[in-house]
């Protein structure tokens, strides 16, 4: 297990140590933003460990995500490994209310979802107690030492799926290498997003015969929900109308889109931006930037219709991302533009769009590759350049019809290794 023959490591205790003196104050903090969210009192204690719902008497696989992007890019996971393991269960623990909310209505068939307890004792303890996994799958960057030892001390064989390390994250468990020997060496299996950071976990002590280069997840996920009754509603309301879309945009972005519509306003005075911030909370800050842009907008979330003179429609909602993609085959990226690590390009290329991004999308960078190399998606730095783009693609029908078709053709290749991806997780967790 490590160098003290699977003993924790001093560093390990200490973590041990020190999170059970903080975890009253992580309580209240953990506490607070989940009653701010609207959450009930007994879901806010299944952070505690108290689970609000019965363990069923089957075959029990846990997947544990972080927020949004990672709980939803295992739902068709679960959904192709419950075809393939007829008498399994599933359960999901995600730690935010959106990701939450989303994952109630997306629920593949035998699947409950819970908050995640906290990395301290007493909750990680009441946890496994009443959930008793029979396999844990951690997703993405998802290390949490106590959770990850305990589970496996307790018998539960462990993968981290769809791994993902930043490289500070990277370097500093190279300055522990006993430490990360030791976590590490509780996972059965790691299947990372791409070979860098197979390489990285190798480094950082994963024994390399458990370590295998994979693909993103988030690429073999299902196309996102289309209400079709709000798709038809919205495409009355545009009447015929061009329409570009920014999504998943950050602070500090929002005024290049605008400038960028300010500029095609010119060539097409009938354009509309659809608009969708990647925090709905922001509305108020989206809405007054629009203000300032001395653009006309209308807002999803007051049932604001868009009429003839609406140039910006801000799409402030959540779940409703696959409809708007369902509108437009010309789709901007956010979380680009700014040093945030951009978003799931295979999303908006499911519904049929080509995508457009900026340079910051380091957190998908093996995913965009093979978009931009087939002419799928293309960069852009400054509000000229995505000015140009969107141009490009509304005004050659071919250009776009290629780029579209060059999009949903690297979704398909991507597809297929969900199959590898279950056949690995099946014999290296003993799932039968």
């Amino acid at each position: 297990m490590s160098d003290q023959e699977g003993r924790p490591t001093l560093l390990y205790q200490l973590y041990c140590g020190l999170t059970s003196v903080l975890a009253p104050l992580a309580w209240r903090t953990v506490r607070s933003k989940l009653e701010t969210a609207g959450v009930s009192n007994d879901r806010q204690r299944e952070r505690l460990g108290y689970a609000t719902l019965p363990r069923p008497n089957q075959t029990l696989i846990w997947f544990h995500a972080a927020s949004v992007g990672e709980s939803l890019s295992v739902l068709s996971l679960i959904k192709r490994l419950g075809q393939r393991l007829p008498d399994a269960e599933f359960l999901i623990t995600s730690g935010t209310p959106t990701s939450a909310a989303l994952i109630e209505k997306r629920m593949p068939p035998r699947t409950r979802h819970q908050y995640p307890p906290l990395d301290t004792g007493g909750p990680v303890h009441r946890f496994l107690e009443h959930w008793r996994p029979d396999a844990g799958i951690f997703v993405e960057s998802e290390i949490w030492p106590r959770l990850i030892v305990e589970n496996a001390n307790s018998g539960t064989p462990l993968a981290l799926l769809n791994a993902r390390l930043s490289e500070k994250s990277v370097e500093g468990w190279k300055k522990r290498p006993k430490t990360a020997r030791y976590i590490l060496d509780h996972f059965q299996l790691f299947l990372t997003q791409n070979d860098r950071t197979a390489t990285n976990l190798i480094a950082m002590g994963a024994p390399a015969d458990r370590v295998h280069p994979g693909t993103n997840l988030k690429a073999m996920s299902d196309p996102l929900p289309v209400d079709e009754a709000t798709l038809a509603d919205i495409r009355r309301q545009l009447d015929g109308r061009p329409v570009w879309i920014a999504s998943s945009t950050h602070a500090g972005e929002e005024e290049t889109v605008l400038a960028a519509h300010k500029e095609l306003l010119k060539l097409w005075p009938n354009l509309l931006l659809l608009l969708i911030p990647r925090h709905p909370e922001r509305r108020d800050e989206v809405t007054g930037l629009v203000s300032t842009a001395e653009l006309s907008f209308a807002l999803r979330s007051t049932g604001d219709e868009i009429t003839a003179n609406t140039q910006v429609y801000v799409a402030d909602t959540l779940g409703e991302t696959g409809t708007w993609y369902a509108l437009c085959p010309v789709v901007f990226l956010g979380g680009s533009l700014k040093e945030i690590g951009g978003h799931n390009p295979f999303e908006p290329a499911q519904a049929g769009a080509a995508v457009i991004t900026g340079p910051g999308y380091y957190n998908f960078a093996e995913t965009f590759a093979p978009l931009v190399e087939a002419g799928g998606a293309v960069e852009v730095q400054s509000s000229k350049e995505l000015t140009d783009a969107v141009a490009h693609w509304l005004s050659d029908d071919a250009a776009l019809i290629d780029a579209r078709n060059a999009a949903g053709a690297c979704v398909n290749t991507q597809k297929s290794a969900l199959d590898g991806v279950i056949d690995a997780l099946c014999e290296k967790l003993d799932l039968k």
